[in-house]
């Protein structure tokens, strides 16, 4: 049996996502299509290489268009549809777990302030 060497590792945490304190983030408003939505976010850990990220990301009603990364979320408040260019349109809201691919394009028509906590890979 191996051990592994965790001083380069950050050490475990827990955190209430509902309760975080978000930070502005930018949003194109290329990317608005309708309403004046607001985005905020929080990054809780990336790897040194920068090629993982996770966090708690947030926006409020409106219609945006996007470009995805590899991501898995969460979604902890909130209601949106998520239609996929040229595949599914998704509903998520309070529990539902998502999948985004790398590159697909996506339209998001959001109904209720989302709340998401993610893990994103590029």
């Amino acid at each position: 049996m191996s051990t592994s060497d965790h001083s380069a590792a950050p050490a475990s945490f827990s955190v209430t996502v509902a309760d975080v304190e978000l930070e502005p983030e930018d949003l194109d408003p290329a990317q608005i299509v309708s309403g004046e939505p607001v985005v905020t976010g929080k990054v809780l850990w990336e790897s040194p290489d920068g090629t993982q990220v996770r966090g708690i990301w947030q926006i409020t009603p409106g219609v945006v268009t996007d470009t995805e990364a590899n991501e898995l979320f969460v979604v902890v408040s909130g209601r949106a549809t998520v239609e996929v260019e040229g595949g599914e349109t998704l509903e998520v809201g309070p529990g539902s777990a998502c999948v985004l691919r790398e590159g697909d394009k996506t339209t998001w028509t959001v109904h209720e302030t989302l709340r998401k906590a993610y893990h994103i890979s590029y």
